[in-house]
């Protein structure tokens, strides 16, 4: 039959031959695409680069790479692995913890948007390959690394409880409730609406020794529970304008090693030029910083200190020292003149102002501190970061005034 098709085909017209493979070719194109699943939710990417898998396994082949950002739909979902569509239609696998659902998103760009005009608290580097995260969690997505002596903005920092598991998220549409339907009672007993149900039973006494029981259990419940595990967060700018969290211990501030050096052990949490000595042509920085004794604390610095060249003894002096604050970022400094938001004597937050004269540092006047952002910086969405609020003055009385100054003159 083979031989007899050929010698066929042979005797038509080339003519005819060309219009039958136009017709077959049109057939071809015509033919309907296969079905696509339906998207059950949508995603963006959230590392710089994510290898989508052909299976459920992170050394299965790669099908795709998308990239920080990048939308994605989902058509199904294993466990803690996730089917994606990409905008090209490539379909595969991909774990849970390197998708952000659209708040997520959201917020990171706001992020980016906030801080972009927030000053830098100084520059900063890392010893290693460093992390950053979407948001102050050690489970959320990593969509930057900053190489090894990078350098980038440090914006401020935070404590935060350190949490098990992935902030909570929304990539699956929920599906709607189905209602049930009202069935008809069938009871005749109560059918006349005139007539009242019967009242509820009184509630049962509590024990005469209610409150003895409570304390026991308070407190045999507070001994029993360990102490909520915290990390240190620092939220940074990098030199292309992202911005994120990432462990603060893995954090160097770059200020000069002829000035660190006099940190005593502390952390340096933030520091600035505010000017200059020229010693015989050389330029010298005239450096303010702020240290914090240990990471882990609920205040951002406890330490300011001012830093100045002395051209006698071609060395670092200290002009102006203050300890045992608690003070909060962002520190303002420029040319002359700096301030600090701190803690007074009554709990109140406030702007302590200095300028600089020479070599004189020079307090200048207090004020409030003001918010400069109470939107949500990366954080839990019912809990928004703010930079520091002003807080409300504590009620001091007269009694609790005089014992203040006696333990500030005698130090008892």
């Amino acid at each position: 039959m083979g031989s007899r098709s050929s010698r066929i085909w042979n005797h038509v017209p080339a003519a005819a031959r060309v219009a039958f493979a136009a017709f077959a070719l049109v057939l071809t194109t015509c033919a309907p695409a296969p079905e696509q699943a339906p998207a059950i939710g949508e995603a963006f990417v959230g590392p710089a680069t994510l290898s989508i898998r052909k299976d459920i396994d992170v050394k299965s082949a790669s099908v795709a790479v998308a990239h920080h950002g990048d939308h994605v739909e989902i058509v199904a979902q294993r466990r803690l692995w996730y089917k994606i569509r990409t905008d090209k239609g490539v379909e595969g696998w991909t774990e849970d913890r390197q998708l952000l659902d659209s708040a997520q998103m959201s917020r990171l760009r706001k992020l980016a948007e906030q801080t972009a005009g927030l000053p830098s608290q100084g520059k900063a580097t890392t010893y290693d390959v460093l992390n950053v995260h979407t948001e102050p969690n050690r489970n959320s997505p990593s969509f930057v690394q900053v190489k090894e002596k990078e350098t980038f903005d440090v914006i401020t920092h935070r404590i935060v409880p350190r949490a098990a598991k992935q902030p909570k998220r929304e990539l699956i549409k929920p599906r709607a409730k189905a209602v049930a339907p009202v069935k008809k009672s069938t009871s005749k007993k109560y059918a006349d609406a005139s007539v009242p149900p019967p009242p509820s039973p009184a509630a049962p006494a509590p024990p005469v020794d209610w409150v003895a029981l409570s304390k026991e259990r308070g407190v045999e419940a507070d001994a029993d529970t360990p102490p909520t595990a915290q990390d240190d967060w620092t939220l940074i700018r990098t030199s292309g304008g992202q911005s994120g969290w990432v462990l603060t211990s893995r954090v160097y501030m770059s200020i000069p090693d002829e000035v660190a050096q006099y940190a005593e052990g502390h952390r340096i949490t933030s520091y600035f030029s505010i000017g200059t000595v020229n010693d015989h042509g050389e330029k010298k920085d005239i450096w303010l910083w702020t240290t914090a004794e240990s990471l882990g604390q609920d205040h951002d610095f406890d330490s300011y200190r001012v830093f100045t060249w002395s051209e006698r003894k071609h060395r670092y002096e200290t002009a102006y020292i203050q300890r045992r604050e608690r003070g909060y970022l962002p520190v303002i400094a420029k040319e002359g003149e700096f301030s600090v938001c701190v803690e007074d004597k009554t709990g109140a937050r406030v702007r302590k102002q200095y300028t600089l004269t020479g070599n004189t540092v020079r307090p200048a006047g207090v004020k409030p501190c003001e918010v400069l952002a109470e939107a949500d910086l990366g954080g839990a969405v019912d809990k928004p970061i703010e930079l520091h609020a002003p807080v409300a003055a504590k009620r001091t009385s007269y009694i609790d005034a005089a014992r203040a100054r006696l333990k500030k003159w005698f130090g008892k």
